[in-house]
C-alpha cells in the first residue's frame, strides 16, 4: 500500500485541479510520489482535453514583466473570462512574463506543465498567445503599459523609441493601447488585405460616379488614409490631427509590441 496521507491528496488536489478521487487514485498508481502522481493526472487530463483544441478562445489575459532596460509580455489564451479572472490564471501569465524577461521567449516551453494544468482544472482551449521580450539599446526608451480589468490585464503594450524622451514615449504607449496599430510600416500589412482594400476603393469610387481620369487619385487618397488607421507612425494621436510622427519630431519608433484580449 502506496504510503501517503489525505493532507497529500488535498495539496495534489489543488496543485493539478483533479478530483479527490482521482488525486487518490494518482498517488496509489504512483506509490506516493506526488510528482509522479501529477504527471499521471496531466496525461490523463490531457487526453480529455485534446478535443478542445479547435474551440474559440479569444479570452484571456496579459501580464508585462520589466528590470532595468527589459521588458516581457506574454498572453496567455481562454475561452471564458470567468477563467482568465481566476487567481491560478492571473497567477501563471504573471509566472510566464517573469520566466520571459529572465531567460528569453524560449522560456515558456519549460513552463508547459503550469499551462497543462491549467487546461485541466479550466476544461478549456488555453494556449500561450503573443510571446515578446525587448531589451533597449544604449540611450533608447523602453516604456510598458498594461490595461487591468478585473484584476487581469486585457490589453499590453511594449515599444522602444530613439531619440526620445520618457514621458513621450510613456503617452505614444498609451495611444497604442487606444488605437490598436497594426505595423510599423506599411510594408508590415499583408500584401492580399491591401489590395482587397484598393479593389474596395475602386469600386466604391466608380459607383459614385466620379470622372475616369479622378478615380486613381482618388483611390490613392483612400488607400492612404485606410494605411493611416493602421499603421502607427501614421496615425493621429488620440485620433486628433497631429500624427504619431509629427508628435515624435526627430525622434523615432524602433520597435512596439500590442497583445489585446478579445482581439
Amino acid at each position: 500500500m502506496a504510503d501517503f496521507t489525505a493532507q497529500d491528496v488535498k495539496a495534489l488536489r489543488d496543485a493539478t485541479g483533479a478530483g479527490m478521487m482521482d488525486a487518490k487514485k494518482a498517488l496509489v498508481e504512483a506509490e506516493g510520489d506526488a510528482t509522479k502522481a501529477a504527471r499521471i493526472l496531466r496525461e490523463k487530463g490531457l487526453t480529455k482535453v485534446a478535443t478542445l483544441e479547435d474551440r474559440e478562445n479569444n479570452q484571456g489575459a496579459v501580464a508585462i514583466a520589466t528590470s532595468g532596460n527589459a521588458a516581457a509580455l506574454v498572453e496567455l489564451k481562454s475561452e471564458t473570462d470567468f477563467s482568465a479572472k481566476s487567481d491560478d490564471f492571473v497567477a501563471t501569465v504573471r509566472k510566464l512574463a517573469e520566466a520571459v524577461l529572465a531567460d528569453g521567449v524560449e522560456a515558456v516551453e519549460a513552463l508547459a506543465d503550469d499551462i497543462d494544468t491549467l487546461k485541466i482544472s479550466k476544461k478549456e482551449n488555453i494556449v500561450v498567445g503573443k510571446v515578446e521580450r525587448f531589451e533597449a539599446a544604449d540611450g533608447n526608451v523602453l516604456d510598458t503599459y498594461l490595461h487591468e480589468q478585473d484584476g487581469r490585464g486585457t490589453v499590453g503594450v511594449l515599444l522602444e523609441l530613439s531619440g526620445a524622451d520618457a514621458d513621450l514615449a510613456h503617452e505614444i504607449s498609451l495611444h497604442i493601447a487606444f488605437a490598436k496599430p497594426q505595423g510599423l510600416s506599411r510594408d508590415e500589412i499583408d500584401p492580399a488585405l491591401v489590395a482587397t482594400a484598393t479593389e474596395g476603393f475602386e469600386e466604391l469610387t466608380r459607383k459614385e460616379g466620379k470622372p475616369e481620369q479622378a478615380i486613381p487619385k482618388i483611390v490613392e487618397g483612400r488607400v492612404n488614409a485606410w494605411f493611416a488607421e493602421r499603421i502607427l507612425p501614421e496615425q493621429g494621436m488620440f485620433g486628433d490631427k497631429e500624427t504619431v510622427q509629427q508628435r515624435l519630431g526627430d525622434g523615432s519608433i524602433v520597435r512596439f509590441a500590442l497583445a489585446v484580449i478579445g482581439s
